[in-house]
């Protein structure tokens, strides 16, 4: 019991990532400006060389292939040996050798400069802006949604977040597809009924645990999810407690990192404390709470 209301009590942020400064964090804030005196990171300099010259280190096996081979020619010319090769001859057996040696070199450039890691890059969400927050649940829970979508927003990929609780879509921000039964303007409002009929929905909730969807684009069950922009690239499943889910859309395939996931899975566990608190029974999302 004190575990879970010391996890309730303390905002929960990943290593590595930075939220903005809230005013309740001011304090801490002031007491950093003199500077960081702890450890610092090991600068990696033939890693950063290597990245910073990706072209150039790609090409080196073929000039060393080629400049081999002309090596091999000009000795053979300046020793005046006879060009044909002689298997009875040491340095014959030597000149093969290196240009096996060469050619395997050039061989392993030419793979290196036609086979490149796919450039995996930030895709904007198409679709529009929502904000909807259920109307009748306290101001509590109300602020720890906000809290919790802002976090999100700010530390990992994530660009659209929907969480369904207890059968009602309490909370649906950030970008959604466009609605194609209005002006091209409206949002797509979450059918919660049958978002819980799905094979996601039910799969998640029966497993207990997260799912993560790295690549959207190849899951063929992604048309249970069409109030998510159309061009969403990764989604995260987090089931909240056995009664809820928060449906995580982001911009970039494979965005998501493992310690964003571990993070999610606390902040699942922490809005279940919250919402099991204060929603006890199912009521429909009303009309009109767009801000």
């Amino acid at each position: 019991m004190e575990a879970g209301i010391f996890l309730r009590s303390m905002p929960l942020i990943p290593s590595g990532h930075h939220l903005p400064s809230f005013r309740q964090y001011s304090r801490i804030s002031a007491n950093l400006q003199g500077g960081y005196k702890g450890p610092r990171p090991k600068t990696e300099v033939i890693a950063d060389w290597v990245s910073n010259n990706d072209d150039a280190v790609r090409s080196l096996p073929i000039y060393v292939g080629g400049i081999s081979l002309l090596g091999v020619l000009f000795n053979r010319t300046a020793s005046g040996i006879a060009p044909v090769a002689d298997a009875s001859s040491s340095q014959s057996r030597a000149d093969l050798l290196t240009i096996g040696l060469a050619v395997t070199n050039i061989l392993a450039g030419l793979v290196w400069l036609s086979i490149r890691p796919k450039t995996i890059s930030v895709v904007p969400p198409r679709g529009v802006e929502c904000e909807r927050i259920h109307s009748d649940i306290p101001d509590v829970v109300a602020s720890e949604l906000t809290w919790a979508w802002e976090s999100l927003e700010t530390v990992t990929c994530c660009r659209s977040l929907v969480i369904v609780y207890d059968g009602v879509c309490v909370l649906q921000i950030g970008y959604a597809s466009v609605s194609s039964s209005n002006d091209g303007e409206t949002p797509t409002v979450v059918d919660s009924v049958k978002l819980m009929q799905g094979s996601i929905y039910q799969g998640v909730i029966k497993s207990g645990s997260q799912s993560y969807l790295a690549n959207l684009s190849l899951y063929p069950g992604k048309s249970e999810l069409p109030f998510l922009p159309s061009n969403t690239q990764a989604v995260i499943l987090q089931p909240i407690g056995d009664k809820g889910i928060a449906i995580l859309g982001g911009d970039t395939i494979r965005g998501f990192t493992t310690s964003d996931q571990a993070w999610i899975t606390l902040i699942g566990e922490k809005l279940d404390a919250t919402l099991s608190k204060h929603i006890t029974s199912s009521i429909p999302l009303p009309s009109g709470t767009t801000t």
